[in-house]
């Protein structure tokens, strides 16, 4: 029960300081001009141009800060696992505050290249390796559902890179809409908070649930400013520190696989624009009228407020049935 209410606790002191920062620094935001520029094939998007960007400090510092405060006064632990969360938490953060600020000192979308943001991704999956080999753990796909195991050695390096840079990219993708990838992501973690309880056999699995409803509250703050009309975004300091994380808690909790069901919203987002890029080179013509999936929900007519609660209601569905699935099995 006291997992219960440390949970309950951070959550509501997570929501209250997120608010409170983002009061202070949206207005920041906006002295300083750091305004996102907006995709030249979004029209109805061009209301939006100038609105604050790197909002995820927003629920990226208060996470932070409350986590170091709750160590301090030895509510939770320091363990292995809690290291390798905050590492890539701020590691990420840090990758895409570098490309936001590069974004809006050049004031166009054109920040770090693909070939530098997978050189920092790979730099953090290494260490990610380390750090989780040196915590006693062993390099297994493992589904705990059906008692499997497979020890891949150290092929599972390349592994732990496929699921960071997947899952963070998935999010970045799908930070296109005010909320979406906000609302998104509060599923999530509230799902894999859930999940670290009963993780009984990882060191410290209290300690990253407690740190995993911690977020989940700074998000539920943020998202106060950022749903329909969005007063800032997130940009990449925000979906990229949210994607690798989800990605880190899939790898520590053994969930890589039961991932695809959690955030498969995420998913189809990114399948949407794998499978527009593949088509076109073959037919030259598009499958969908514009990816990420949730433009083409736009162009068909579909509200963006529509949009957002439909992806927020499949996201939701989609992390009850993986509860559901890993209650019974």
């Amino acid at each position: 029960m006291l997992i219960l209410t440390k949970s309950v606790m951070v959550m509501m002191i997570g929501f209250i300081l997120a608010t409170l920062l983002a009061i202070i620094l949206i207005p920041f935001l906006k002295k300083e001009k750091a305004g996102q520029s907006i995709n030249i094939y979004l029209r109805n998007h061009k209301k939006k141009e100038g609105t604050p960007t790197m909002g995820g400090l927003i629920f990226i510092i208060p996470t932070t800060l409350i986590t170091i405060l709750l160590l301090i006064f030895n509510k939770i632990e320091i363990s292995y696992t809690l290291i390798i969360i905050l590492f890539t938490f701020i590691g990420y953060a840090i990758i895409g505050f570098i490309d936001d600020y590069l974004i809006v000192k050049k004031h166009n979308n054109k920040g770090l290249t693909r070939m530098q943001k997978l050189g920092m991704q790979i730099i953090l999956s290494i260490i990610f390796f380390y750090l989780f080999m040196k915590g006693g753990n062993e390099p297994l796909l493992w589904v705990h559902s059906l008692n499997f195991k497979l020890d891949i050695g150290p092929f599972y390096g390349l592994f732990i890179l496929f699921v960071l840079v997947a899952s963070s990219n998935a999010v970045n993708l799908t930070d296109g809409l005010d909320g979406l990838a906000g609302g998104l992501s509060i599923i999530v973690f509230l799902t894999f908070g859930i999940i670290s309880w009963n993780t009984e056999w990882l060191d410290g699995y209290e300690d990253i649930a407690v740190f995993a409803f911690t977020l989940a509250g700074c998000l539920l703050g943020f998202l106060l400013f950022n749903t329909n009309p969005a007063k800032v975004f997130m940009g990449d300091t925000g979906s990229l520190a949210l994607g690798g994380t989800i990605g880190a808690f899939a790898i520590l909790t053994r969930h890589e696989v039961l991932l695809v069901l959690i955030g498969l919203v995420f998913v189809i987002e990114t399948l949407s624009c794998i499978i527009q890029i593949i088509y076109y080179k073959l037919t030259k013509k598009r499958l969908f009228p514009m990816t990420p999936l949730h433009h083409s929900f736009e162009k068909k007519g579909m509200s963006e407020r529509d949009i957002v609660k439909l992806f927020w209601t499949i996201g939701l569905i989609c992390s009850m049935l993986a509860l559901v699935y890993g209650a019974i099995l």
